[in-house]
């Protein structure tokens, strides 16, 4: 008879795995987009190992910095561990798969009354007695849940997407820093070429005021003309004097990216004279696989997806296998002989009968989480669009603005020497010499601050495209 119930409990056991096979709920469909023309959705691959896109700047020294922030910087640190944290959460949710077995030992000593109440009928009327008893246990206890509907396999999954969107978001994290270097790095360099303009150009207004101030001591020029170059002068000077200051803030903004004191930490100067790289002609083909933010997206709208097979599983039963084996005995000495022994192997079934609507409710919920998930993923992308659309714009219309200003600057030149050549014989008043060099300035100055956007228009379109460009962009 015990072979036929065993048997008959592995013929259970065998048509309970073997239902195991299906999940309810949906399977995992990327849902469509409207992309523009020469673009493409394609499977994420942000975390593919990209080059270091900053190298395209040939610059040693933001070479330098960029591996300093990746090694210090705090926020990838965090990003670090929010990524090994989901990862970990993804192996809590693989465990369910597999049974759970607990050693769980037991000793007890009971004491019986005398007066106790007993069921069994006794053949004659003598007294009870007290007397102790002993237990030991020694078992393996099982149990384990049978994956019918796929809550279990549903539940993974969108562990498992949770923390590849962990991983996308630790790259957006990455590829937000290393561009926000990259670009603080410019904007100093920028301002250091505009600094030393305006050294330059304080050096002129002073050899511009001994002049008048010689014209003036010979009664060739009069106090009027004196005190404008006294003005312009020391307008210049305080323009220079609040360039400092911005240079001051952006050194810092770089001492908190590479995670070090500000007080401790200086960039020598270094104008900024080099040209930005080449961009290549036409659109990338690539976006969708290389923007982490759009990976991140995409895998949170599959976990959510995952998150409504979930919430349609727990419409049906949960069934739970338990078993147990091990040693039982009343004398210690004997616990661990073979005549001791004990094994029981059972199941049950958990099937809802009334919960309130709570389950249909849960079940809506998830379906539009997965709604919201969809129209946040088709967002990001349209973000996407933009973004790398805004930064060739810019860097087309900057390239454009950058000849035009040369132009301006040269063409200004020209007009302060021939001012001051009028003014030097006599044919004009000082005014005049004042108008040309303030326009020299301010053209000079539009100059390295266009040259300056350039290069932060090109970091921009780096993080935009999620990390660079290469010649075979678009093929």
């Amino acid at each position: 008879m015990l072979p036929l119930v065993k048997k008959s409990v592995v013929s259970a056991v065998m048509v309970l795995l073997s239902l195991a096979g299906c999940a309810v709920g949906p399977d995992y469909l990327r849902p469509p987009v409207e992309v523009p023309k020469n673009w493409k959705e394609a499977t994420p691959r942000d975390a593919e190992s990209r080059i270091r896109w900053w190298e395209i700047f040939d610059n040693a020294e933001l070479d330098a910095l960029e591996a300093q922030a990746l090694v210090a910087n705090q926020t990838l640190k965090g990003a670090i561990a929010r990524v090994e944290q989901a990862r970990q959460i993804a192996r809590i949710s693989a465990a369910d798969f597999y049974p759970t077995i607990t050693f769980d030992p037991s000793a007890s000593r009971q004491d019986f009354s005398a007066n106790r109440l007993i069921t069994i009928p006794r053949t004659n009327n003598a007294p009870l007695s007290r007397f102790n008893s002993n237990l030991f246990t020694v078992p393996l206890d099982l149990t384990y849940e049978v994956d019918v509907w796929g809550r279990i396999r549903r539940t993974y999954e969108a562990a498992r997407e949770e923390a590849q969107a962990s991983a996308a978001d630790y790259q957006t994290v990455l590829l937000t820093l290393t561009s926000d270097v990259a670009q603080n790095y410019f904007l100093l360099r920028s301002q250091d070429a505009e600094i030393a303009l305006l050294k330059r150009t304080v050096q002129l207004r002073k050899e511009a005021r001994d002049l008048v101030r010689y014209r003036f001591e010979g009664g060739v020029a009069n106090q009027l003309e004196l005190s404008q170059a006294e003005t312009d002068l020391a307008t210049t000077e305080a323009q220079a004097i609040a360039l400092e200051q911005r240079r001051a803030q952006l050194e810092d903004a770089l001492a908190v990216l590479l995670g070090k004191p500000a007080p401790d930490f200086s960039v020598p100067r270094d104008p900024l004279e080099a040209l930005p790289p080449v961009i290549p002609a036409g659109l990338p083909s690539d976006l969708l696989e290389r923007r982490p933010d759009v990976a991140h997206a995409e895998r949170l709208m599959a976990a959510s997806n995952a998150r409504i097979g979930v919430a349609k599983a727990a419409f049906f039963p949960a069934i739970q296998l338990t078993g147990s084996a091990g040693f039982q005995s009343t004398d210690l000495a004997s616990l661990f002989k073979w005549e001791s022994r004990m094994w029981s192997i059972g199941g049950g079934l958990v099937t809802p009968i009334f919960e309130g609507g709570r389950i249909r409710a849960n079940y809506e919920a998830s379906k539009a989480q997965y709604d919201d998930a969809v129209a946040y993923y088709r967002q990001q992308v349209l973000v996407a669009f933009g973004d790398v659309e805004d930064s060739l714009a810019a860097i087309r219309v900057l390239a454009d603005q950058a000849q035009a200003q040369a132009r301006a600057v040269t063409s200004a030149r020209k007009t302060t020497e021939l001012a001051t050549m009028r003014y030097r014989e006599g044919l004009s008043n000082y005014l005049e010499v004042v108008d040309a060099q303030r326009t020299q300035l301010d053209n000079e100055r539009a100059a390295v601050q266009i040259l300056g956007g350039r290069f932060a228009s090109s970091v921009l379109l780096v993080r935009a495209l999620g990390g660079g460009w290469s010649p075979t962009i678009n093929q």
